[in-house]
C-alpha cells in the first residue's frame, strides 16, 4: 500500500520565509508543498485550488 504524502500550503509575507520552509519541509518525503501564499487572502484562493492537508501561517 503506497502512503500518500501531506500536502502543505505556506503561508507567510516574506518571500524568504516561504522558500525557508518550502525548502525545509519539502526535504521530508512524506511531505509535498502544495503551494505558497503571501497574505491571507492569497491564502484563502490556495486552499480553495489546492485542497491542502495542512496549512502553516506565520504570527
Amino acid at each position: 500500500m503506497t502512503e500518500s504524502r501531506i500536502r502543505v500550503l505556506v503561508v507567510d509575507d516574506s518571500s524568504f520565509m516561504r522558500k525557508i520552509l518550502s525548502d525545509i519541509l519539502g526535504a521530508d518525503p512524506r511531505i509535498e508543498v502544495a503551494g505558497t501564499a503571501r497574505d491571507g487572502d492569497d491564502a484563502l484562493k490556495k486552499i480553495a485550488e489546492l485542497s491542502p492537508d495542512v496549512v502553516t501561517l506565520d504570527v
